[in-house]
């Protein structure tokens, strides 16, 4: 990779990701850390504002805008796959939010390219075997929830149980399998992490209040405690 293209990939990684660090760009593009440190100052002197947070790594100050991406015919193929995957979706929150991305993104396709994925989108079909009523539209909040860790109150339902409980809990992972959205939270009822399918939330209410970060880790919690509530 020429130096210029190496330039624009670092780019655009610091305008899609809050954090960089030089490490991580070293082994990403197989160059020195030396390398990148030049890179980075290269930036700084075309008018990038690169911020370097010690300790931490680089990010952009905020609102910097970069030019529209160029998509290549196979990146805009593997979005419009995931659209299809996206759309088996149960929950109709995400499904609509994803829709509308997707359409924003595809504004800045080469019309060559947006021609061509139009093509494709007509060749692909996704079989669902899943034909369960359940769908929910709580997953865009809940997401908001989780990174603003804010709590939730939720009235849930168990599988073969008519009734329902009520719970406030802070929302932390959510993870999907069958086209399921699966959400895992510190249930305050249960003093412990619950997963809970977000199909069998009756209703919810996100509060303003926040709670401290437990500082969940998914990996962890898939070692420890499998699926199941």
């Amino acid at each position: 990779m020429s130096q210029l293209a190496r330039l624009i990939s670092i780019l655009t990684l610091l305008k899609s990701k809050r954090l960089l660090t030089a490490t991580e760009l070293s082994k990403k593009y197989n160059v020195s850390i030396r390398t990148i440190y030049r890179d980075i100052r290269k930036l700084e002197e075309a008018g990038v504002p690169v911020t370097t947070i010690e300790g931490r790594g680089y990010s952009l100050m905020d609102h910097y805008a970069v030019a529209p991406v160029q998509f290549t015919e196979k990146e805009a193929n593997a979005l419009i796959t995931a659209q299809h995957i996206a759309n088996q979706s149960k929950d109709t929150s995400f499904v609509t939010d994803f829709n509308e991305a997707l359409t924003k993104i595809k504004s800045v396709f080469k019309s060559s390219i947006q021609q061509k994925s139009e093509l494709l989108s007509n060749k692909i079909h996704v079989f669902n075997w899943s034909y369960e009523e359940f769908s929910s539209n709580a997953l865009s909040e809940i997401q908001l929830a989780i990174t603003n860790l804010n709590f939730i109150e939720i009235n849930y339902r168990k599988a073969n149980d008519p009734n329902t409980s009520f719970r406030k809990i802070e929302p932390y992972a959510f993870y999907s399998t069958n086209h399921k959205w699966i959400l895992i939270a510190w249930c305050h009822l249960r003093n412990q992490y619950r997963a809970f399918r977000i199909d069998r939330i009756q209703h919810f209410k996100i509060l303003q209040e926040t709670f401290d970060d437990r500082k969940f880790n998914l990996q962890n919690y898939f070692l420890d405690c499998p699926y199941g509530n």
